[in-house]
């Protein structure tokens, strides 16, 4: 070693230590304890020492300068004496790292991404070497660990989660991976106590649960914000009907001991029961009372008891029950368009029906309730909803021609008693332009040549000016696009409804009757009829147990025309309508198309004199000739979103509501000084939503969703 690199230091090495407990990746040339004093030594030449000592090569990166101090005041191994070297280091901002079987000296910027040593399980090296360690966890949540952890890391170090195989990836010094190892095993348990079953002998496992549950969450003391009750450390309490059991699981074995007191406090007789049984009253949750009361009814007939010692009533299915609004089986739309009448109380059996509260009352004996209870607990489901987006594409272009040359000549002198007049008159496609008509106009003042391009040859009889000749030539093109999106929300296996258009007035019927002084008419009168004009949309999805929905659809676009021929003005406007009404199974999200139209349509239309039309280029004077060119294309597609839970419901509420309010926002009018109205109508923030608007795409264009959210619709989604 150059003393020059070492001033002032005294240097004993034994070139060789004891392997030291942790393995270390180098074989030390003897086991002999060493004494190193390097004081304020340049870097370089401490790390060739070592080098030396570990018979290991070690690899300096260029940025790595300075000096550095490693001193020992008594004897010890190289082992130990390699981890001082190592803590020096890191002192000064850099790291030892191993790749590829090479020990290097980096920044420890750059450690992280430079190391090649990758553990897994318990952590094999000491020191403050960067390593990357993979811990895999049994019971806890990868993600809740991270911000317990990231505080423990060196700032240029990383720490990520993967909850795929439920693991950490983590790469910092070794030192500092060993106390996070022991943090990792202490967290690492099981989140409370095992699923506790608590078989209920007289109460109900579906009425006892939020009790147990409100009581328990009472006792856990002041909720913490952002954890839901009931959560990971909490109390969770869950009802099975099939065997009126209580699940429960604590946060530790005496709270779960404290639960079930309570619940065996609580499960005892009845004391409303008499000789024949006893009255219920459930409330409903999601399930409509009028229609799950003739169902349960129905699933109960058989098993109704007649009066005597059962003391309960014949469970026959009431003749006066409230019936399905609009049952299942009823064709598209018998519904009504109205909102239903408010349904009365159900009368007849042991269960009976209460629409204004949406509650059931339940006569009958316990054992019988126990199982009529099960059954409820098992409709009163929440039902998912469905949001169909229909998207009405039609896209029509025309082309149209129309060349033709007409002419009129009078041939004869001035005071001839016999003349010849002699021309040509065709009268356009667009019906104007004939050369008679436009003659005739002029005479009294007024002249329609018509559309295009018209070169004449004036001539005066008798002081008249008029058209001798002209040449016409035109040609036209016209272009529509319509995008429509109706949609529209409903339940699963509920018929809705969604009409945008206008209300049209259609004569049926009138009557004139004569009579009076002068055959006058008396007492004229018409009979009118309303129909709705425009988009249509009706349906009825259910959804399947795979995401399938499956759907009956009625979608109708009409219109008025606006060129009503003539002799139909008197019997009303004629309308143009196109619906499509069939049975489709689409995927939650896919987009179907439903059908559509594809129509070219060529019209020509030739005038010309016979034979003399015929005749090549002179035949031009003696014929016109148009012609016309339309296609159409007309495409439906459907888009189901289904939102099984509210969250999915408000997300996807929330982005149809930022949609509308940011088209709003983007749309107001540019301020003015002259007109004192510089604001136009924007919705109000939704709650919750405090980032800002991205901007949107224009209305009608579908674009990929929920988001969600999107979503679903996305559907949405995406937005559509």
């Amino acid at each position: 070693m150059n003393p020059r690199h070492l001033p002032g230091c005294l240097v004993a090495l034994a070139l060789a230590v004891a392997v030291p407990t942790q393995a270390q990746n180098f074989a030390p040339r003897s086991r002999a304890p060493v004494t190193v004093n390097f004081v304020n030594a340049d870097i370089d030449g401490v790390t060739r020492a070592f080098a030396a000592m570990i018979n290991r090569a070690i690899v300096i990166d260029p940025r790595v300068k300075g000096s550095i101090t490693v001193y020992s005041e008594q004897p010890q191994t190289v082992g130990e004496a390699w981890l001082s070297y190592q803590s020096a280091l890191r002192g000064l901002g850099f790291a030892v790292v191993e790749s590829g079987g090479l020990l290097k000296v980096v920044p420890e910027a750059d450690a992280k991404l430079q190391t090649g040593t990758v553990s897994i399980g318990a952590v094999g090296v000491r020191g403050d070497q960067v390593i990357t360690q993979i811990f895999t966890l049994r019971f806890e949540n990868p993600n809740n660990l991270v911000p317990v952890l990231r505080p423990l890391i060196s700032a240029n170090n990383t720490i990520n989660a993967n909850p795929a195989s439920n693991s950490l990836v983590i790469t910092d010094y070794a030192d500092n991976l060993q106390r996070i190892a022991k943090i990792i095993a202490a967290l690492d348990n099981p989140a409370g106590t095992g699923v506790d079953v608590v078989p209920l002998q007289h109460a109900v496992a579906a009425d006892l649960a939020p009790l147990v549950q409100r009581l328990s969450d009472a006792g856990a003391g002041a909720p913490v914000p952002g954890v839901a009750p009931g959560g990971a450390g909490g109390t969770t309490v869950v009802a099975d009907s099939r065997s009126n059991s209580l699940l429960i699981r604590a946060a530790n074995p005496s709270r779960l001991a404290l639960v079930r007191a309570t619940i065996a406090q609580l499960d005892r007789p009845s004391t409303l029961l008499g000789a024949g049984g006893g009255m219920w009253v459930v409330h409903l949750k999601n399930a409509d009372a009028a229609r799950l009361a003739t169902v349960v009814r129905a699933a109960f007939g058989a098993f109704g008891s007649t009066s005597g010692g059962g003391g309960g009533t014949q469970a026959t299915p009431s003749p006066q029950a409230a019936a399905p609004a609009t049952p299942a089986n009823a064709p598209l739309g018998s519904g009504g368009g109205g909102l239903a009448t408010a349904a009365q109380p159900s009368t007849g059996g042991f269960i009976q029906a209460d629409p204004a509260t949406n509650s059931l009352i339940i006569t009958a004996p316990e054992p019988l309730y126990k199982q009529v209870r099960a059954l409820i607990d098992q409709l009163d489901t929440r039902r998912a909803q469905v949001y169909i987006e229909s998207m009405i594409v039609e896209v029509a272009g025309g082309d149209a021609a129309d060349f033709g040359f007409q002419w009129q000549g009078l041939l004869g002198k001035s005071g001839d008693k016999t003349g010849l007049a002699v021309g040509t008159n065709f009268t356009p496609a667009g019906g104007q332009g004939n050369i008679i008509g436009i003659n005739t106009g002029a005479v009294q003042g007024q002249i329609n040549v018509g559309e295009g391009l018209n070169l004449g040859i004036l001539r005066a009889y008798n002081g008249v000016t008029t058209l001798a000749a002209i040449a016409r030539a035109l040609q036209s093109q016209a272009e529509t696009n319509i995008v429509s999106t109706p949609n529209l929300i409903t339940l699963d296996n509920e018929e809705a409804k969604i009409v945008v258009g206008e209300n049209v007035p259609f004569i049926t019927g009138q009557f004139t009757g004569a009579g009076g002084t002068g055959g006058a008419t008396t007492n004229p009168f018409q009979t009118i009829e309303r129909k709705d004009v425009g988009i249509t949309l009706r349906i009825r999805p259910q959804i399947g147990e795979g995401g399938a929905v499956r759907m009956t659809i009625f979608q109708e676009q009409s219109s008025v025309k606006q060129d009503t021929a003539a002799g139909t003005t008197n019997a009303g406007p004629s309308t143009t309508k196109r619906s499509i009404e069939n049975t489709v199974v689409v995927d939650d999200g896919a987009i179907l198309v439903l059908g559509g139209l594809i129509e070219d349509r060529f019209i020509t239309n030739k005038s010309k004199v016979p034979l003399l039309g015929d005749i090549p280029w002179l035949g031009a004077l003696f014929r016109s000739e148009s012609r016309e060119r339309r296609r159409t294309n007309l495409m439906v597609f459907l888009r189901p979103i289904v939102m099984r839970d509210a969250d999915a419901a408000n997300r996807f509420s929330a982005d149809r509501y930022d949609q509308i309010r940011g088209q709003q926002q983007s749309t107001q009018p540019t301020p003015s000084v002259v007109l004192p109205i510089n604001e136009s109508p924007v919705l109000p923030p939704r709650p919750g939503a405090s980032a800002p608007l991205a901007p949107l795409p224009p209305t009608g264009t579908p674009t990929a969703e929920p988001a969600a959210p999107a979503a679903p619709v996305e559907a949405p989604a995406s937005r559509p």
